[in-house]
């Protein structure tokens, strides 16, 4: 239990610092009042992002004098660990896409419903089925999430403002449905490969080969020149390396916490420290950047919630009943 209370308050306090970084460089400008520029390079990001982490991960196998295992672990770990990587890749990219068409607390609401791909994912790939109040728990966010856009308010054309939030959930989704697979085959490889596996190495590999294939885009992409839009935009407002740093190591040794914790209580417990966590970026994100919500969203957000605290309590009443 102590163990745990140390995961929780390790990824609360990694990723709040995390949230309202990612929120100020993903959303808000740079520079004078009179040219301001947004950074917009998000593969960059999640390349710099990846490159801190696996180099976390690297030096906290060497303190706790654990090996990395190159080379030494069976070929088809190293195919899942890809695999893993590659769908982090793909996946950072809509959510990062979706903040063009929906503000950043609508986003880390609907990021809380990450219960539910994490769900259908188990179900449809690896063929897990759950109890009846987890698929109660799931239908309750998906009422809240829907309330909170229903009565999102908006400027201008109400059509285009509903038509780019519809697309910006379009994008949100499918960041969440890739998540959903990443999680349900992260916990594959630690119940297949538990000999060979750790948090740690699994945060390692997974952030090693994801920067490998994020630079190799980058680089090697005859029409892409993000990289080089990055750097100038570094150059210009350099004010915004500091922030990109920050968000990389609240990141990298927020996935410490995120690793372990998967490892030793699965994804299911960690979707649920992480979705409450979410609760308080959003308030922070809310009131740090004055977000306005109507009384409609604010009950969607309770519902939303109120579910994620009954899944919580019935699952805690099971495990003392049992």
């Amino acid at each position: 239990m102590l163990r745990f209370a140390v995961c929780v308050i390790g990824i609360y306090t990694c990723f709040l610092t995390w949230g309202v970084v990612q929120e100020r460089v993903s959303t808000t400008p740079y520079g004078d009042e009179a040219a301001p520029k947004k950074f917009k390079f998000f593969i960059v990001l999640n390349l710099v992002q990846s490159l801190i982490a696996a180099c976390v991960a690297a030096v906290y196998l060497r303190a706790t004098r654990r090996s990395i295992g190159l080379g030494t672990q069976p070929r088809g770990l190293y195919l899942k660990y890809a695999q893993v990587a590659l769908l982090n890749c793909i996946g950072s990219p809509f959510g990062y896409a979706s903040l063009k068409h929906i503000d950043y607390p609508t986003m880390i609401l609907g990021k809380s419903c990450k219960l539910v791909p994490v769900m259908l994912m188990n179900v449809l790939v690896y063929r897990r089925r759950f109890p009846l109040y987890k698929y109660v728990c799931v239908a309750l966010i998906t009422a809240g999430v829907s309330m909170f856009m229903l009565y999102h308010s908006s400027s201008g054309s109400k059509k285009a403002a509903a038509a780019s939030s519809l697309w910006g959930l379009f994008l949100l989704g499918m960041n969440l449905a890739i998540d959903g697979l990443t999680n349900a085959t992260q916990d594959q490889i630690f119940h297949t490969y538990a000999h060979h596996v750790s948090g740690q190495h699994m945060m390692f590999f997974m952030n090693a080969i994801g920067s490998l294939l994020s630079a190799a885009y980058l680089l090697l992409h005859p029409y892409n020149d993000e990289l080089w839009q990055a750097i100038d935009f570094c150059t210009s407002h350099p004010q915004v390396i500091r922030d990109i740093f920050l968000f990389g190591l609240c990141g990298a040794v927020g996935q410490c916490f995120i690793f372990y914790t998967l490892q030793h209580f699965g994804s299911l417990h960690l979707v649920t420290v992480t979705v409450t966590r979410k609760l308080f970026t959003m308030l922070l994100s809310v009131f740090w950047f004055n977000h306005v919500l109507s009384l409609g969203q604010w009950l969607g957000v309770t519902l939303v919630f109120a579910a994620i605290g009954l899944e919580a309590y019935i699952k805690k009443s099971k495990a003392k009943a049992g």
